[in-house]
């Protein structure tokens, strides 16, 4: 088969890192995540992109990437067609409170210089948090970490390199997958909803992921199992969650929640990781 074949755990240690820090990034999981897939795939699908930690450390090729917020894909874009433009705007905005919160209340006018506040605000904000409120509006606080670097070429370069290698689309996560066949890799990082809760990670969100969504996904995960995909889906430990991917394995793993600005949230939780891994489909 052609396509790619799963890196060791020391290759994937030395990939580039995540241009973003995204509100339910997977970092801390991709070791976890890289077990469930198979040595050998062929197209990788991931329709909830986010900081898509799992594609920078994969680093596979055909990718599909896409995700539903506009901004954060048109500065996918930028850095991958434009990396030079959006290196020359980001040099120009330097880290300090002052200089912060008028770049925070801006709006550029070139996409280039849009990709480039996206950066600099997720590199400097409150413990890196990505958070808009329903209008749309960054709102997170200054994090005065004086030491932080807004603007890293290196890393720019690297991660469009790696980004002209894939198809990066916004749009819905069903059409995304929708051309996943026998042998793909799909995987789906939803925001975590549950039955009968608006739970504290929607505030993270614009858009809400709703309940009518989470069921049209497992179906959508379903099918993908049934064509002979692998599938792997990140999501919130709950039973609400569990009875949608019955027909999926399971694994459990807990970590600490560091993304929230408030204490509130910053707590251990549990996330379930359902797959098809060892051959269980719906």
């Amino acid at each position: 088969m052609s396509g790619t074949l799963l890196k060791s755990a020391s290759e994937s240690a030395r990939c580039c890192d995540p241009l973003l820090k995204w509100p339910g990034g997977k970092r801390r999981l991709v070791q976890f995540i890289l077990r469930l897939l198979p040595q050998r795939f062929g197209r990788y699908y991931e329709p909830f992109l986010g900081g898509g930690a799992l594609f920078f450390a994969l680093q596979p090729r055909p990718a599909h990437l896409s995700d539903n917020n506009a901004e954060l894909i048109s500065a996918y874009l930028q850095v991958r067609n434009h990396p030079k433009a959006v290196i020359k705007q980001l040099a120009k905005l330097r880290n300090g409170e002052t200089e912060y919160y008028a770049i925070r209340s801006e709006i550029p006018r070139t996409e280039a210089a849009k990709a480039a506040r996206i950066i600099y605000l997720t590199t400097l904000a409150f413990n890196g948090i990505h958070r808009v409120n329903l209008r749309g509006e960054f709102n997170v606080p200054y994090g005065r970490k004086a030491h932080l670097r807004p603007c890293e070429p290196e890393k720019i370069m690297a991660v469009s390199k790696l980004l002209k290698k894939a198809a990066v689309k916004y749009e819905d996560f069903q059409v995304a997958v929708a051309g996943a066949q026998r042998g793909d890799a799909v995987y789906l990082d939803p925001p975590y909803t549950v039955a009968h809760s608006n739970n504290g990670f929607l505030k993270y969100n614009a858009k809400i992921f709703s309940w009518e969504d989470q069921k049209r996904l497992a179906e959508v995960a379903q099918e993908l199992a049934l064509k002979g995909c692998t599938v792997v889906v990140s999501n919130a430990d709950h039973p609400s969650i569990r009875a949608l991917y019955r027909s999926f394995d399971v694994l459990e793993i807990e970590r600490h929640s560091v993304i929230a600005a408030s204490s509130e949230f910053r707590r251990p939780i549990t996330e379930c990781v359902f797959h098809n891994r060892h051959g269980k489909n719906a």
